[in-house]
């Protein structure tokens, strides 16, 4: 039973979704109640799952020979459906308040919740098909929800993100047909499913495939130089980039590069190799390539989105040294950015709805008027430093503790990028914080005097995110211990 419950959690909000549109409500809350319990409820369903995990995988399909869309529940899928049904639900609060006035709610909504059973259709997958199949899936339905506005600027990021995110699969795609090829057909095991026996003398072109899918998973992960869509998506409502930063996309993408590195090709097999080096550099230097560019970026959101591009590569950099203790910080790093993420995108969120100002230099003085966003946000902004107390610092301490132990002189330059990445985050994230309380001189509040902190649909959330950084800040060894017994296969 437990076993088809991971396809009804998925279905579940598909359907939900599809609903939110034809169901002739008579009141917008009617509306929002019906799309909330379904979010919930999916959401209960998940950790139930998670509490009775099903040991057997469920096979939906078979095609021919290997070829079967199948789901599984294993360690890493636990975390990122763990993540997915916890953020969701709140965000899913946040966009009630923000979509208020926006047009086409139906048609947001409908999209909003179906990316929710496509992304657990990812975290669930059972093999390498059934999760391709579901990240591309994942592109065609967040593609409407970030042309919702209908602007040429909208019209123009989504045209980008669909090409981007089209191609990065078409290079993914090649290391499904090798995998289906040289692999033993199994599904996700830890330790990788190459058959080295069929492998003979191509190690080398193994090599590059897996280059090949590291740079096409990468995409969705906004990995140099392939990232550019992902400040440009800002252009939608922050919800959607809120799910695209924190939750959905990006996450997705470096999930399937967790599952790609340690459960398809083995990292007995890559580690050591040329391949391992091209892409730990890479990673390395799009940790510094995406924080200098915030620091000069004057937009509020697309500054944040290139924190998301530097702090994406960080869990690409613990994948990369491929270590237990290194996908233990990947996988730290990935729930805890998540939540860091999630919570400084929702306050900018607030400041926008509350103000329509998008720019740095607008936020004069809003510290005094919208001091419970502001307080947040400096929070959000001290985990996302590594502040010890808040999560942030758990995970890179994580992560620079895995580069030291796995005596790989490349890795220990890594340590350098997440130093450098701290400063430039200081920098990046206190001007924005210093405008908001300390405006200058001579600034008067009578352009901002209706302004105030938003209702608790939004500050319910983000009171929530503050919590949760601070908790797992202080009390994460229950959770980092669930992250070893992953790396070590068992759990």
């Amino acid at each position: 039973m437990n076993a088809i419950m991971m396809l009804i959690v998925i279905l579940l909000p598909i359907a939900g979704g599809v609903l939110v549109p034809l169901i002739p409500f008579k009141k917008r809350n009617h509306r929002l109640i019906f799309i909330e319990t379904v979010v919930v409820i999916n959401s209960i369903l998940v950790f139930s799952i998670l509490m009775n995990r099903p040991e057997a995988s469920f096979t939906l399909m078979h095609f021919t020979g290997d070829l079967t869309i199948s789901f599984q529940l294993d360690g890493l899928g636990s975390v990122f459906a763990a993540l997915v049904s916890s953020l969701w639900p709140l965000a899913t609060l946040y966009a009630f308040e923000y979509m208020k006035h926006e047009n086409h709610e139906r048609i947001f909504f409908l999209f909003y919740t179906v990316t929710y059973g496509v992304t657990l259709g990812i975290a669930l997958s059972g093999n390498l098909i059934t999760m391709y199949f579901f990240y591309e899936l994942l592109t065609l339905v967040t593609f409407p929800l970030v042309l919702h506005t209908l602007t040429r600027e909208a019209v123009l990021a989504a045209r980008k993100y669909l090409y981007y995110s089209l191609g990065g699969a078409a290079f993914a795609f090649v290391a499904v047909i090798f995998m289906i090829v040289y692999g033993t057909g199994e599904g996700f095991v830890l330790g990788g499913t190459l058959n080295l026996a069929r492998i003979g003398t191509r190690v080398n072109i193994l090599l590059l495939i897996y280059v090949f899918a590291f740079f096409g998973f990468g995409v969705k992960a906004a990995l140099c130089p392939f990232n550019s869509w992902l400040p440009q998506a800002g252009v939608a409502p922050t919800p959607v980039t809120a799910l695209l930063h924190a939750v959905a996309v990006v996450k997705s993408g470096a999930f399937a590069i967790m599952r790609l590195t340690y459960y398809c090709f083995g990292t007995d097999f890559l580690r050591g190799t040329w391949a391992q080096n091209v892409v730990m550099a890479v990673a390395m230097i799009t940790i510094v390539y995406g924080c200098s560019m915030a620091v000069k970026e004057r937009h509020l959101k697309r500054r944040l989105a290139y924190s998301t591009i530097s702090n994406l590569s960080y869990i690409l950099f613990g994948v990369t040294i491929m270590t237990p203790l290194g996908l233990v910080g990947a996988l730290s790093h990935m729930v805890f950015h998540g939540i860091m993420k999630i919570c400084s995108f929702f306050c900018a969120g607030a400041v926008i709805y509350k103000t329509e100002k998008t720019y740095v230099y607008e936020l004069e003085g809003l510290g005094k008027k919208m001091p419970k966003v502001f307080a947040i946000f400096t929070v959000s902004a001290l985990a996302l430093m590594g502040v010890p107390g808040l999560c942030g610092f758990i995970s890179k301490f994580n992560l620079a503790s895995a580069a030291v132990d796995s005596g790989n002189i490349l890795a220990y330059f890594g340590i350098g990028a997440l130093l450098i990445s701290a400063l430039l985050t200081a920098t990046y994230m206190f001007s924005i914080i210093i405008r908001a309380f300390f405006p200058e001189a001579g600034f008067s509040y009578d352009s901002i005097k209706d302004v105030k902190d938003p209702n608790w649909l939004m500050m319910l959330p983000l009171c929530l995110f503050v919590i949760a950084m601070f908790y797992f800040g202080l009390y994460s060894g229950s959770v980092l211990n669930i992250f070893t017994d992953i790396a070590a296969g068992k759990f």
